[in-house]
């Protein structure tokens, strides 16, 4: 279990099974709005496919593979932050994250991905991070111009959403790079340095 302390009410926790419910209902009443940036929101159409995808999360943070937090607001889940396409060798990883239509623009992605930086560069053992984004969603390229990313490159026509190919912008963070605004807070985690 990973559990993140962001502030008195705001957590980030591995996922455990029986969150499966609340975390679709998280997603659903933000359908709409996700399901613009994120293929995997119309893929999600019953709490079965949480429940999937929370085991699936669930083995690939047992075999340091991957690693998917919920953000718990008020013990609530209002959104998803993680790790994938773990290089152990290269030292790492992409990262993902989302949030409720109702809690965006209120920095919660911002303070969440500081500690979870912070935690991926120092307990983790990682070395980089990547974050990828399409040109149109403007709010991920400042969600990484904030937290230190640059961009790297452009990969031309590499992602298909709802159909239509579209351009990867790649951007990328090095743990020397990294200085953090804040770094203090809880962190209780089983992951070992790469």
């Amino acid at each position: 279990m990973v559990s993140i302390l962001i502030d008195n009410n705001t957590l980030l926790r591995s996922y455990e099974l029986e969150d499966a419910n609340a975390l679709f209902v998280a997603v659903n009443r933000s359908r709409q709005h996700l399901r613009h940036w994120l293929d995997w929101v119309d893929k999600t159409t019953k709490p079965e496919h949480t429940l999937q995808f929370l085991q699936q999360a669930l083995q690939q943070q047992n075999s340091q593979e991957g690693l998917a937090l919920g953000i718990f607001y008020k013990r609530s889940i209002i959104g998803g932050i993680g790790m994938h396409h773990w290089d152990h060798s290269l030292k790492k990883a992409q990262l993902g994250y989302w949030i409720s239509k109702d809690f965006e623009g209120k920095g919660i992605i911002h303070e969440c991905l500081i500690r979870f930086i912070d935690f991926l560069f120092n307990k983790v053992g990682l070395n980089k991070i990547e974050v990828h984004f399409i040109p149109e969603n403007k709010r991920s390229a400042k969600v990484a111009e904030r937290i230190g990313c640059k961009i790297e490159g452009v990969l031309r026509q590499s992602h298909l959403r709802n159909g239509k190919l579209e351009d990867i912008i790649i951007t990328g963070l090095l743990k020397s790079e990294w200085h953090p605004l804040h770094s203090e807070g809880e962190v209780l985690s089983p992951f070992r340095p790469a």
